[in-house]
């Protein structure tokens, strides 16, 4: 979710939203990085992946009955490990992109399959890859868009489990365990608190439950993003804060663009102040998106990128306080290059483009306008970047003005519980503590099986991400933990459906003595 600014900071909030963060900070909440991208170069030891790719007949509108097309769902499934009949099922919530890269990328779950005897299934969100409920014409206009929500999508992954359950021998009594990163983490999280019924615990990492209005400070997002460069080098957000004025002071003049755009070697020299605000969108996607891939080893899950990319970024952002404008932006320029260029491979940088392609960038600005609203605010003092308040009218605006539709700002809450998800059960919260989407995130123990687990060397849910001889021991631990919760409510499931079957049994036996009796 890279393109399409709507403003300072709701740029940032869409392209935070897709990598779950973007540019304008009105349009940052439509950009909003929820971006579930994994990728990267993973242990060697890592075995190949197969699957089969099927497809399931799905309502166009669960909920209502006007609307009673169907569209063709795709769902990725692998029984290679499983154990049957009985064995469990780790079933991931499609997110906002195509599902085989998720299902390329999501390691943890390839590798748990074998230790649990569980079959796997990577269910794509509508809207997105192939599962387009109007075919060519789904984006066509806000009609078509009207059933992009994420209780359709939830009502979509029921059905299926339905489905495979009722169709595949043996799977009928398995368990099944919803596990997704990013939105599709907070797919899992409401999946398990609004079908308890069909999945028997969920895995919610990198999931910002609480992102959304009156639950979370509007500038807690881009604080983290600044405490993780705070923390990676000498002086480096101090700098960071500082090149703003620099970009504007030398912006001011025609040779100053032309300094701009050969010093950062842009593909399109920049030329007018409009380009100019789209040049400091890009740079603040930069930083943020290096916050939620500041992961210990080489990666490519946005970017080609070294291990601890912040810490190589922030060697070039160390001069003092008297450094010049052009001596602190050409070390800006340095530090944006090791997040674009890394290979070396690009022969100038476009600032239009800022990650992976794999996701679905409009669809999830639809969504963004619609329910899930997530503000994002700065305020230059706590963090990093230039001061701008959250505008919901302005960003409501934008949304009327792109798609005819205006957000709902409190639905979030009305329908998932907001704070108040006390009553719920076997839920995860994984939250890496250099992650900024922690921050909108449940990162405390709510009851005993609502749980949070910290990981404080994580980035963006890197404990879904395949195992790596680089992996720091806290996040080794979290995947050790989350495998001992799983197992536990297996063996939860298992143990209800013996207690069924006996009680059953005991009914029939007491049926059999009474029609003795009569006899």
């Amino acid at each position: 979710m890279r393109t399409g600014r709507f403003g300072h900071l709701n740029g940032i909030v869409i392209t935070c939203i897709l990598t779950l963060c973007l540019g304008s900070l009105h349009a940052i909440a439509l950009k909003s990085k929820l971006f579930t991208r994994f990728g990267g170069k993973t242990n060697a030891k890592e075995s190949p992946i197969s699957y089969k790719t099927l497809y399931i007949d799905q309502n166009i509108d669960h909920f209502g009955f006007l609307e009673d097309g169907t569209f063709k769902q795709r769902y990725l499934l692998s029984d290679k490990y499983w154990h049957q009949p009985g064995g469990p099922i780790l079933f991931y919530t499609g997110n906002e992109g195509d599902i085989t890269w998720f299902c390329n990328n999501t390691g943890f779950m390839w590798e748990v399959a074998k230790e649990l005897g569980a079959m796997l299934i990577f269910a794509e969100h509508r809207y997105y890859g192939e599962s387009m409920p109007f075919g060519e014409a789904s984006y066509s206009d806000s009609k078509h868009l009207n059933f992009l929500t994420s209780e359709q999508a939830l009502a979509d992954f029921a059905v299926l489990i339905k489905m495979i359950k009722s169709t595949i021998p043996g799977a009928q009594r398995s368990p099944v365990i919803a596990i997704g990163g990013s939105y599709g983490g907070m797919l899992s999280a409401w999946f398990r608190m609004k079908y308890p019924n069909i999945v028997v615990g969920a895995l919610a990492a990198s999931a910002p439950i609480w992102q959304f209005p009156g639950m979370v400070p509007c500038g807690a997002f881009l604080k983290t993003v600044t405490q993780d460069f705070a923390k990676s080098g000498y002086n480096c957000e101090v700098n960071i804060r500082k090149s703003w004025s620099a970009i504007n002071n030398i912006s001011s003049t025609a040779s100053g663009l032309e300094w701009l755009s050969a010093e950062f070697s842009l593909c399109d020299s920049l030329k007018n102040k409009n380009d100019v605000m789209n040049f400091k969108n890009w740079l603040q996607e930069t930083w943020v998106n290096l916050a939620m891939v500041d992961y210990p080893y080489e990666a490519n899950f946005l970017q080609p990128l070294p291990r601890w990319p912040i810490q190589v970024v922030c060697k070039y952002l160390t001069m003092d306080s008297t450094a010049s404008d052009k001596l602190l932006l050409r070390g800006v320029s340095q530090a944006a290059k090791v997040y674009y260029n890394y290979t070396g491979s690009s022969s100038c940088l476009n600032i239009s483009q800022t990650a992976t392609g794999n996701l679905g960038i409009l669809g999830w600005f639809y969504q963004a306008c619609t329910e899930m609203v997530m503000p994002m605010c700065t305020d230059g003092v706590n963090d990093m970047f230039e001061p701008e308040e959250w505008n919901f009218q302005a960003f409501s605006d934008e949304c009327k003005s792109m798609f005819g539709v205006r957000p709902r700002a409190d639905w979030a809450e009305v329908v998932y519980g907001g704070k108040d998800i006390g009553a719920h059960s076997n839920i995860i919260f994984s939250n890496g503590v250099l992650d900024p989407w922690s921050a909108g995130g449940v990162t405390h123990n709510i009851s005993e099986s609502l749980v949070s687990i910290l990981i404080p060397d994580g980035a963006h849910h890197l404990d879904l991400r395949y195992s790596n001889d680089l992996d720091p021991p806290t996040v080794r631990a979290a995947r050790a933990l989350e495998i001992k919760y799983f197992k536990e409510w297996i063996r939860q499931a298992k143990k209800v459906h013996r207690s069924y079957l006996n009680s059953r049994l005991k009914q029939y036996k007491a049926s059999w003595e009474i029609t003795d009796d009569a006899n």
